[in-house]
């Protein structure tokens, strides 16, 4: 940056390269973006949350809430459930000098200004044909990013109803308002995570006590 901060890095990990975009802070600077050359990418809001996720198999786009705005398919994917949805371009912007265009699978720039020049990194990947009998199923979420889901959707729950005591004070039915949809969406979509992955009953049960409560 024109500061002299780390932008971006590209390091090699074993056979895969990785690029990372870093906010533009001289110390505990967040990750806004990873690239890696097996296929997985995640862009995030300055929050911290999930702005953009890709795999081999395709990508979603979502809100600051966490709430899916878009999602899409690539070509060569191998899932067949539900409508094959194609990618529509997309042009987002991690800060004032760090941009990311979405064009295809293969074609994925980091875009880097600043004072007057501009570099380019082609972060895109593609899958081979020959590679589609052997890619791998989608990853499933292990124990501990449930756990994390879990709390996060309590914590914005809690936030929800503490705005509420504050707008309506003297309100004494505010405990049996309806949380917003989004988080009714989030929890739903936490369920079924949880009856998809491979995890024992008892965490199971907890994710959902968590959830529902």
């Amino acid at each position: 940056y024109p500061s002299g901060n780390l932008a971006i890095i590209v390091v090699r990990e074993k056979k895969r390269l990785i690029c990372i975009v870093r906010e533009d802070k001289p110390t505990k600077a967040t990750i806004q973006a990873v690239f890696q050359s097996n296929g997985r990418s995640t862009c995030y809001y300055p929050s911290g949350t999930v702005w953009i996720n890709m795999n081999i198999h395709g990508g979603q786009y979502l809100d600051q809430t966490g709430s899916r705005v878009r999602r899409w398919m690539w070509p060569n994917s191998v899932i067949s459930s539900g409508p094959h949805v194609p990618l529509s371009p997309i042009f987002i912007s991690l800060n004032r000098h760090v941009g990311v265009r979405i064009l295809g699978q293969d074609k994925i720039t980091v875009s880097f200004l600043a004072m007057g020049q501009q570099a380019k990194f082609n972060v895109g990947t593609k899958v081979q044909v020959s590679d589609i009998g052997r890619l791998p199923p989608p990853a499933r979420l292990d124990e501990e990013e449930l756990l994390l889901l879990a709390f996060r959707l309590r914590i914005l729950r809690l936030f929800d109803r503490l705005r509420g005591c504050l707008n309506f004070p003297s309100n004494e039915q505010w405990e049996k308002i309806k949380p917003p949809a989004y988080l009714i969406t989030q929890a739903l979509k936490i369920l079924q995570l949880c009856t998809a992955s491979d995890i024992s009953d008892e965490l199971r049960s907890s994710v959902r006590a968590i959830v529902n409560a």
